[in-house]
């Protein structure tokens, strides 16, 4: 087996173990995160939704693919702020209306989008299909729906009561955006400072095969829970 190969294949098995992790995040209501709602008032809806979004690595990892691709800051905040627009109106409209989805299955469809954006960085559509990928800006909007119909699904879980049920759903709302920005400033500053270096070609390679491999394997694992639900 030529050494390269060796190599890929190593690296491979790094990423496989690097995503068990990830594998041990379960679904459901978090007992503390109930507790502070039910103790604290708006507040309490903005650190929780704060927290699920920098704990949120599925999102975290979608972005950062998306990062990737961009070459300033202003670009950045450009399709950060499409991002955002699309998650918000799913996060607030479905939860205020009350749609729901079985949260594997919309796992599912985030995972798809990891292993999307992964798969697209590494020219994939070129390469695989010969043809050019679709428009970022327009797949990250979305994205953005999909993954705010995945926030929605996690604020319904909880028990909000039935005062200021609109203002608490624009709270966690808002504490997601402060979670994103938060979680996006080391991210950002990494991917920016490693560019110049000999080495972000290798360190490009490794972290777009690390999305691929993370969304196929955070989508096995979302249908093999949404199978043994029913």
């Amino acid at each position: 087996m030529p050494l390269r190969q060796i190599n890929q294949t190593r690296i491979n098995i790094i990423l496989i173990i690097l995503l068990v992790p990830f594998l041990a995040f379960s679904h459901g209501v978090s007992a503390s995160d109930q507790a502070i709602l039910r103790e604290g008032g708006l507040l309490s809806y903005i650190l929780v939704g704060a927290k699920h979004m920098i704990t949120g690595y599925d999102h975290l990892l979608f972005l950062t693919g998306v990062i990737f691709y961009l070459n300033n800051f202003k670009d950045i905040v450009r399709f950060i702020t499409v991002f955002t627009i699309g998650h918000s109106i799913t996060l607030i409209f479905a939860t205020y209306l009350g749609i729901k989805a079985n949260e594997h299955l919309i796992d599912a469809v985030i995972a798809i989008s990891v292993l999307y954006k992964g798969f697209e960085n590494l020219g994939g559509f070129k390469s695989w299909f010969s043809v050019k990928s679709p428009n970022l800006l327009f797949m990250v909007f979305i994205f953005g729906l999909i993954h705010g119909f995945g926030l929605s699904t996690r604020l319904q879980s909880f028990d909000m009561g039935s005062g200021q049920f609109l203002a608490k759903i624009i709270s966690f709302n808002i504490g997601v955006e402060l979670g994103q920005i938060l979680a996006l400033i080391p991210i950002v500053f990494i991917i920016s400072k490693w560019k110049p270096l000999k080495s972000y070609e290798t360190f490009y390679k490794m972290v777009n095969w690390f999305l691929v491999f993370a969304g196929i394997a955070l989508f096995i694992f979302q249908m093999y829970g949404y199978m043994h639900e029913h």
